[in-house]
This record gives C-alpha cells, structure tokens and sequence, in this order.
C-alpha cells in the first residue's frame, strides 16, 4: 500500500443540504459529479458524499447506529487566528461547535466543530510541523 489516502467518504442524511453546506458554507470547490454523489477537491485529496443508506449498502454494512465513529477529520491551518476564522465559518454554515478555539495539550492551538451529518472535524494550528500540502 502506498501512503496516502485518495478519498474521504461521507455518508449523509440530506445529500442537497451536504453539498450546499461544503461548497457555499465552507467555500470547498465541488468537482463534476455524478447524480448521488458529490466530489470535492481537498488539494491531493478528494472528499466525496453521498447518502448515509447508499454509502452502507455499497461497503455491504448496516446504516443504523450513531454515537462517536472513533474518527475525527482535521483541518490544518496556518495560524491561531485561521482557527477561530475557519471555525466561525463553519458555525455560520450551519455546523454545531463542539469544542472552542482553545490551546491544544500538545502545544498547538485547535477546536471542533460537527457538520450537518455529525462529522466531528478539528481545525488546528501546529506551530512544530504543516501537515498535508501546502497552500
């Protein structure tokens, strides 16, 4: 296997409302898409949704139960300031802030915040190390 991942995948309630969220809300660029789903360019990664029961049906699993997944998405950003923005941002589109912008046990500087479906993502400046390409 070679290190990298190529596509994170969402399973959604409301693909229409997902999509609106993503591209208008968070200002991610949409991809040409198929009907059913929705690709984004993350820069070397792509994000792609699509509803919860298609996503479940297509790995062969059930698409009841909820609670913490044991995954979180991260978001790197350049700054503190970014952080408080990016979070703000994602606030105003209509996501659920989990934890304010506050200094990480390990040094840096970060929040969460949770999508439409509940997706748990960080937003984190990391004074030591970028992670992920450059801007």
């Amino acid at each position: 296997m070679k290190p990298r991942i190529s596509m994170i995948s969402l399973g959604v309630k409301n693909l229409k409302a997902s999509i609106r969220f993503y591209k208008e809300g968070m200002g991610l660029p949409l991809l040409e898409s198929p009907p059913g789903v929705a690709f984004f360019d993350l820069k070397g990664t792509w994000l792609g949704i699509t509803e919860k029961e298609h996503l479940a049906k297509d790995a062969g699993i059930s698409s009841e139960g909820s609670g913490f997944s044991g995954m979180a998405l991260a978001h790197n950003v350049s700054s503190e300031e970014e952080v408080i923005s990016v979070l703000n941002e994602a606030i105003h589109a209509g996501a659920i802030l989990v934890k304010p912008p506050q200094k990480a046990d390990w040094g840096g500087f970060h929040g969460y915040f949770k999508d439409l479906d509940g997706y748990l993502w960080e937003v984190a400046h990391n004074p030591f190390a970028w992670i992920g390409p450059e801007d």
